[in-house]
């Protein structure tokens, strides 16, 4: 069409067309209209409208994560949320399986320390869509916890904590935490003691405290109008029991500079390198989150592969993130190699953090990051489900609704000696947690030949998401 028309147009009104599709540009960039309000339950509501496909998204957020289970019922918070489905109302958990199908609705959510999360996805032709709702309201407002049901998910959460702490990543991630976050609720960690302590009395109580309507935060997106989302609102929140507003996190306290090595017979070691590092509201957010990218969180173009694996050949994979919470969420370097060049990696590591501390990134690496954060941004946008994501964070972090719009802007804005500066003030040598875990079936002083190894220890090391959202094991 823009070629046709260009086609039969002299040279100025070919020059207005480019000028306006230059003006159109932006907004093709922008991020969806969210609107606002708070439902007569009390909930807290965001809403896009988008007809483009016949489906509606939905995710009810409680200020009920694990940073708010007791410490000597640690694993109470994951336990409530996945029971939810277990029978609820006058359903059995076969009943709610039949239920969901019939109406081809996906229910999911989880947990994390923040947050615990339900999330719908149905037709949204009235009849499922209702289905749907009624469904998910039942769940939230009525959840039974079958005493039968919870004595096997416990065993099976029993069963797998034991299955993971053979691996080397999982104890060096919750060393790293207890190490990061010692006397915080952040740095809570599940045990078999604190598992096999949890009751059905317990989960009763937890949802009766956390699970209530002042707590919730409910993104809509898809295929209904602004009357059909504030129904939807209701719906889902009028049966949760009242509840006492979440007590505010106390800031993590910063730890001492600090070197665990935590045994294990792998061959490779698992490397972990950080601290607190950003809570979700932050005045560093963009220098941090741009520097990052620079520093390791970038992939194949980042500092840290180039000088660990391109380099060296130390590591398949090495990466560095950011990870904002409510409060200041984990700062943390990570990567996996043979146990017999751990102190070589990690030298090289500990010289790249250093150097970027000190001197920040090259004008070349801050367009590039810039960049790539800008021209990526769209297609974190792409779908229902991905615009769903922001929108439920924006609400439970109490995020200004333009945060999508605003955020090409402040990436495109951010400076070198902004990152710089970020880094030197909240990335501190004297607050760095440093955990090697394995690698000593790759030691000289290793045991003896046939000892176990884990074979999972060779697989490459994960990048978070890039939305922020993980589980901490």
């Amino acid at each position: 069409m823009i070629h046709t028309f260009s086609r039969y147009c002299g040279p100025l009104p070919r020059l207005l067309l480019i000028a306006a599709l230059a003006l159109l540009a932006p907004l093709a960039q922008a991020g969806p209209h969210i609107e606002q309000w708070t439902a007569p339950t009390g909930a807290r509501v965001l809403f896009v409208e988008s007809h483009a496909l016949p489906m509606v998204d939905i995710q009810i957020d409680f200020a009920a994560g694990s940073a708010h289970e007791p410490a000597t019922r640690a694993g109470l918070a994951g336990l409530t949320r996945s029971l939810l489905d277990a029978g609820a109302g006058d359903l059995d958990e076969q009943a709610i399986s039949d239920r969901s199908a019939d109406i081809g609705a996906q229910i999911g959510g989880g947990t994390d320390d923040d947050r615990a999360s339900l999330s719908i996805r149905s037709l949204s032709a009235p009849a499922e869509r209702d289905a749907a709702v009624e469904l998910a309201a039942t769940l939230l407002a009525r959840p039974t916890f079958p005493a039968g049901i919870l004595e096997r998910e416990r065993a099976r959460a029993i069963a797998g904590l034991k299955e993971a702490l053979t691996k080397p990543a999982t104890l060096a991630e919750r060393r790293f935490t207890a190490l990061a976050y010692a006397g915080h609720p952040y740095g809570q960690l599940t045990t078999e003691e604190s598992l096999a302590a949890i009751g059905r009395d317990d989960l009763v109580a937890f949802h009766r405290s956390h699970y209530g309507a002042s707590r919730a935060s409910i993104a809509i997106v898809g295929d209904v109008d602004r009357a059909t989302a504030e129904q939807i609102a209701i719906r889902l929140t009028a049966g949760l029991p009242p509840v006492e507003p979440p007590a505010p996190l106390p800031p993590p306290t910063q730890p001492k500079a600090e070197r665990v090595h935590v045994p294990n017979p792998s061959a490779q070691a698992h490397i972990l390198v950080g601290q607190p590092g950003m809570a979700r509201e932050d005045a560093d957010y963009f220098p941090l989150l741009v520097g990052n990218y620079v520093l390791g969180g970038g992939g194949f173009v980042s500092r840290l592969t180039r000088e660990v694996r391109e380099k060296r050949g130390y590591a398949y994979s090495v990466y560095s993130y950011f990870m904002p919470q409510q409060v200041a969420g984990p700062f943390q370097i990570g990567l996996q190699t043979r146990g017999s060049q751990a102190e070589d990696a990690l030298q090289v590591v500990t010289d790249t953090l250093a150097g970027f501390i000190a001197h920040g990134p090259s004008a070349a690496e801050l367009q590039a990051a810039r960049d790539n954060l800008v021209n990526g941004f769209g297609l974190r946008l792409d779908s229902n489900r991905k615009v769903l994501d922001y929108v439920a964070m924006i609400g439970f972090y109490r995020l200004p609704l333009d945060w999508l719009d605003s955020y090409p802007r402040k990436v495109a804005a951010v400076t070198a000696e902004q990152v710089r500066d970020a880094f030197t003030r909240r990335v501190r040598p004297e607050h760095l947690v440093t955990v090697i875990a394995g690698g000593d079936g790759d030691r000289a002083d290793a045991p003896p030949a046939g000892a176990a190894t884990n074979g999972a220890a060779t697989a490459p090391v994960a990048t978070p998401p890039a939305n922020g959202a993980t589980a901490r094991p």
